[in-house]
């Protein structure tokens, strides 16, 4: 049993929502991929606010701090951990509970669309456990299927823009570049078109569906008030306060050990 959402608390309960690693990795990732935007749709549409020149060199010095923070920071966040639950088992549970979209994050969706249309309040999404003192969940369950496509489009604009940055490169003598145009080649042959055209053409929808995630992301998902705390916490305090129910949920020890005595 779980006291509901919109419940106040009877006292404060002030938490770590983030560390700073995690703080520092959200707005590396956040300024790198505005800088990756910008350049890269004026090096496509030729926007006339800077040189070429001056466009890509921003571009690519974005690049390494862009996948630093996504494939290196996030991953060590994510599996990273102090205290006694730090086996590989339970970093796996962790890793699935709060990142993959299961059938409790189905129900919360199915609740938040009724809400939009008047059906019901707008459900928890950030779930504490307080006996155990750590978050089963910090992410809408919108965002649990947004990660999935944000990574595909990681790799896509990683893997597209070497070939993009150089047809011939090959680092320590490895044909990475030819590599990829063989397999693009291998590709677009099914579809009848150029294989550069087809590493293009994935580069940039892959630029657009950040475009849209962000819109998603920022411009429908957070542009609510009540969701302002969780913009001071990721680039500033870290902290969340648990007693403002505004979308939160949190199992309570005395609660716990009630359900566990009724057995």
């Amino acid at each position: 049993m779980v006291r509901s959402a919109e419940r106040p608390a009877s006292r404060r309960k002030v938490v770590e929502r983030y560390t700073w690693l995690e703080r520092v990795t959200h707005l590396v990732h956040l300024i790198s991929m505005f800088v990756l935007l910008i350049t890269g749709f004026k090096i496509y549409a030729g926007w006339d606010f800077m040189s070429f020149e001056a466009a890509r060199t921003w571009h690519m010095i974005a690049v390494p701090f862009f996948l630093v923070a996504n494939w290196l920071l996030v991953p060590y966040n994510i599996f990273s951990c102090k205290g006694e639950k730090c086996s590989i088992r339970d970093r796996i549970g962790h890793f699935k509970e709060s990142y993959i979209f299961g059938r409790d994050d189905a129900e919360r969706l199915i609740d938040t669309i009724k809400n939009f249309f008047g059906k019901g309040r707008y459900p928890a999404y950030t779930i504490y456990d307080e006996r155990s003192e750590r978050y089963i969940t910090k992410l809408h369950p919108a965002m649990k299927i947004l990660l999935v496509f944000e990574s595909l489009a990681i790799f896509l604009v990683a893997v597209t823009g070497i070939v993009l940055y150089s047809l011939t490169w090959a680092p320590f003598g490895i044909p990475i570049s030819e590599w990829i145009l063989s397999v693009a080649w291998y590709f677009a042959s099914l579809i009848n078109v150029n294989g550069l055209a087809l590493l293009r053409f994935l580069h940039l929808l892959a630029a657009y569906w950040f475009v849209l995630e962000l819109i998603i992301h920022v411009g429908i998902i957070e542009f609510d008030p009540n969701a302002w705390k969780y913009h001071k916490a990721i680039f500033w305090s870290g902290k969340e306060d648990l007693s403002d129910r505004h979308f939160v949920k949190v199992i309570e020890e005395d609660e716990q050990k009630g359900v566990a005595g009724e057995h």
